[in-house]
């Protein structure tokens, strides 16, 4: 169990949060959620220890051990893969390495056997004999085949480097797991296995995400970092989001009867009490629902950008053909003479164990890459608008101002100042804001901006590579609503499960050799489906 007790923290003058305190329990998945900047990666740093709280304490229960999601993909360059995943266990991994330095030496003394025997009963109480198969087991789980597992990190490229530090955050079952967007990096399939090991998980989860499917299959309590505040909520995401909008709605309404406030209550938790992320909680969890009262929801102080994209016309019969398209990265085919056809009003999203394949595919349609063999056609009355993964895309000049930036692609009638001005307000750029120089701009902001060039240049298909990467969880869902709106066609790659399920009506998977085509089918029903998920085996 962890204990918070009046905790605050001050970083350069600026006060984090105050008084906060909490209780983690175990059996529980805690989600952290907040604004960017509200301190979310801060706060698992502080219950690492690797911040001290400007006051209160953090108290964690005597001999429980605690792991954490390794930010730095590079930090064992020099180590083989499992054991990697075995540091993960720091006592056991020091076990491990105290007893091969003693039976190294050359004279070995009565004294180093009575040490050694303490080091392998101390070995066997931490189950050090099953370490390499549990650990070769959790990276086989996790995509690594066997034949990786003595490489040097160094040899394994970034992709498989995230999955190999996830393995050794999950390494022995740590009492305590903290996880810093966990799902970052990784393709469907592994997000899929992590949430079904993490729904079943008995010891204490806090994580960071900005995924909300994750989020909503994962987590029982919902750890809101607001106002300077931590309040900690039950329920999953959508039960904390709709629970805020309500409050706000509420709040709104003062003039509402109090019956009636209590009966929208009452009918609001009837239909989230039996959405449990985890079945064995599924009874408590609905019983500590039923006992939420007016005052335990709060409207929250998140602020939501507002997209909007407009039709330039209405489509034509055709809209693109990719006929046998192929292409190299290093020597390594990752397309394989890809075919397919979108037609007018689908919105496809493109699938991929390796993210590659997916921005070389998307570049190729939106004519910045030329394919090594194939065509790309589109029809006559299309116009598309293309958002690159690169975030430096359309970001050439680092001396611009956002406001002068976003002026490029203005029309005669746009370029208004008051009118930019209060455009980029909407998209929550305000004040001084406005007169930062693009080189200062962090992800989000970037992404932000790359959104409201594509509002003021109106397309009847848009074409984005994994959109919501760097987008907090308010611009991700003002996104998501956009794009369900719009009318025109969209093309677009993303590992967000309730982007693509909610948007999705045509998917593609793409592998080494081919591809599979499904229209007319959601994301969900694509990943459930047996047969569908045998042919995309076959592609990989």
């Amino acid at each position: 169990m962890i204990t918070v007790s009046d905790l605050s923290l001050n970083l350069s003058g600026r006060t984090l949060y105050e008084d906060v305190n909490l209780k983690f329990t175990p059996g529980n998945c805690y989600g952290v959620i907040g604004a960017n900047g509200a301190g979310k990666s801060t706060f698992l740093k502080l219950l690492e220890g690797k911040i001290e709280p400007t006051t209160g304490n953090i108290s964690i229960d005597a001999n429980e051990r605690m792991s954490s999601l390794n930010q730095d993909h590079f930090a064992f360059e020099e180590f083989t893969v499992l054991d990697t995943v075995i540091q993960g266990h720091k006592e056991l991994y020091q076990v491990m390495k105290d007893k091969d330095e003693l039976y190294s030496k050359a004279d070995f003394s009565d004294e180093d056997g009575v040490k050694a025997a303490e080091l392998e009963s101390k070995f066997a109480e931490l189950d050090g004999w099953n370490a390499e198969a549990d650990a070769s087991k959790l990276l086989q789980s996790l995509g690594i085949p066997e034949d990786l597992h003595q490489s040097k990190m160094s040899e394994l490229p970034e992709a498989e480097k995230v999955k190999v530090l996830l393995a050794q955050a999950l390494f022995g079952n740590p009492d305590i797991l903290l996880l810093d967007e966990p799902t970052n990096g990784l393709d469907v399939h592994t997000v899929n296995w992590l949430e079904d090991f993490l729904a079943d998980y008995p010891n204490i989860v806090i994580v960071v995400s900005h995924d909300r499917h994750f989020l909503n299959q994962v987590c029982t309590q919902m750890c809101d970092v607001d106002y300077g505040k931590i309040q900690l909520y039950m329920g999953n995401y959508d039960f904390w989001y709709e629970s805020s909008k309500l409050a706000s709605e509420l709040a709104a309404n003062q003039n509402a009867k109090k019956e009636e406030k209590i009966k929208e209550l009452q009918e609001f938790i009837a239909r989230f009490s039996a959405n449990a992320s985890k079945s064995k909680q599924a009874t408590s969890r609905k019983k500590q629902l039923e006992k939420i009262t007016l005052d335990d929801i709060r409207p929250s102080s998140r602020k939501y950008p507002y997209v909007k994209f407009e039709m330039h016309r209405d489509l034509g019969n055709d809209l693109l053909k990719v006929e046998d398209v192929s292409y190299s990265v290093d020597g390594e085919k990752i397309l394989d003479h890809v075919s397919f056809i979108v037609r007018p009003g689908d919105k496809v999203a493109f699938l991929s164990r390796n993210t590659l394949a997916t921005t070389a595919l998307m570049d190729i349609i939106a004519g910045k890459v030329k394919p090594e063999s194939g065509t790309v056609t589109w029809g006559q009355t299309t116009a598309y608008n293309y958002m690159s993964r690169d975030l430096n895309a359309n970001f050439n000049n680092d001396e611009l101002t956002i406001l002068d930036w976003l002026r490029q692609y203005a029309t005669k009638e746009q370029d208004d100042n008051t009118f930019l001005r209060g455009f980029l307000g909407r998209m929550l750029f305000s004040g001084e804001e406005i007169d930062k120089k693009i080189k200062v701009l962090s992800g989000g902001e970037k992404v932000r901006c790359q959104l409201s060039r594509m509002m003021l240049e109106p397309a009847n298909v848009l074409v984005m590579d994994d959109p919501t990467n760097h987008l907090d969880l308010e611009s991700i869902t003002s996104l998501n609503d956009a794009l369900k709106d719009y009318q025109g066609s969209i093309l677009f790659t993303s590992h967000d499960h309730e982007f693509i399920q909610t948007i999705a009506d045509h998917i593609i998977e793409v592998g080494p050799k081919g591809i599979v085509s499904r229209a007319d089918t959601s994301y969900d029903e694509f990943l459930d489906n047996p047969t569908i998920q045998d042919h995309v085996r076959k592609i990989y």
